[in-house]
């Protein structure tokens, strides 16, 4: 079979955009968060935007994501308008919550992503129950959710990957194991080191890679959700990753040390996908025009923030009260 190299580049060039437009957005919301301009807590995914644009690639616009607190990648991969991420950050109303939710809280109901949650493990079990719904609704739509290593060992995670195996649920779970539970490392944490292997006690399918290719990624997880399309079978997946920042931004990162950081640089996604375009033919211009238009809309983005107003006291109560 012959392989087009053409599709194949023009592919990997969207999958790099969205890596490169998640990793300017983070950088821009440290700033406005160093500015006093984002309160509260802000969890960012510099160095692992390889899982989310992989991972999400492999959906259709009905399929469910899912996501844990640390959601601004998995929001903008799943194309929610960076105007709408960063006003959230900002409080405002044109927010993707209307400002109400935050970092820790992006929705977008038409995009189907479901929202991001604070309480750690605690959304698996609406991952599973979106795939419950699907299922038995039999519209072949698949629930892709997202958290980190440290919500294995919590109990709801346990219960979700049960009933998702005992029901076949058409739901993929994917940790995100970046070696810190916020400032916990993985061998304080984990007996076992591989989270993947927790499928084996409820009969799932599992995988377990690392991110450091964004086509790569998207491969191994297109494997589990044709699986949970195709068979209604649900699967685990560890996908090892890695975070250059903090925890949040209040995380000095003490626990680990510069050089450690800095080695895990040398094996950036967005680096490794630039170079492999580089090999395909890809020129300078090319990716000149790439930043500079990721630039435009991260400019545009944070001015649209600046700019919008903030809740008022009649949307406050309409959402607080019943």
């Amino acid at each position: 079979m012959r392989v087009n190299v053409s599709n194949q580049r023009d592919e990997l060039l969207g999958l790099y955009r969205q890596m490169v437009l998640i990793r300017r957005f983070e950088e821009a919301a440290a700033k406005a968060y160093s500015q006093g301009k984002i309160g509260g807590f802000l969890h960012l995914y510099i160095g692992q935007e390889a899982s989310a644009v992989g991972a999400l690639s492999t959906l259709t616009p009905n399929d469910y994501v899912v996501g844990t607190y640390r959601d601004h990648g998995l929001a903008l991969a799943r194309g929610m308008s960076a105007r709408a991420c960063m006003a959230e950050l900002y409080g405002k109303v044109s927010g993707c919550s209307k400002g109400l939710g935050g970092s820790m809280h992006f929705f977008d109901a038409e995009k189907r992503m479901m929202g991001g949650y604070g309480i750690v493990g605690g959304h698996v079990p609406l991952a599973a129950g979106c795939a419950f719904a699907s299922k038995y609704r039999g519209l072949g739509e698949v629930t892709l959710c997202f958290l980190g290593e440290g919500a294995v060992s919590i109990g709801d995670f346990h219960e979700a990957l049960s009933l998702a195996a005992l029901w076949k649920l058409p739901l993929v779970t994917i940790v995100e194991n970046n070696e810190y539970s916020m400032g916990t490392p993985l061998e304080r944490t984990m007996s076992v080191h591989d989270s993947s292997q927790k499928a084996v006690a409820y009969g799932m399918s599992r995988d377990r890679f690392v991110a450091r290719d964004v086509t790569h990624v998207r491969e191994r997880v297109a494997e589990a959700v044709n699986r949970a399309r195709a068979e209604s079978l649900p699967t685990l997946i560890e996908v090892q990753t890695y975070r250059y920042r903090g925890h949040s931004m209040s995380d000095p990162g003490r626990y680990r040390t510069a050089d450690e950081v800095e080695a895990r640089k040398k094996d950036d996604c967005i680096a490794n996908a630039e170079k492999t375009l580089r090999e395909m033919g890809v020129h300078d211009d090319v990716f000149a025009t790439i930043e500079r238009e990721v630039e435009a809309e991260v400019e545009d983005c944070v001015r649209f923030a600046d700019e919008s107003p903030e809740p008022g006291e009649e949307l406050i109560e309409a959402y607080t009260y019943a």
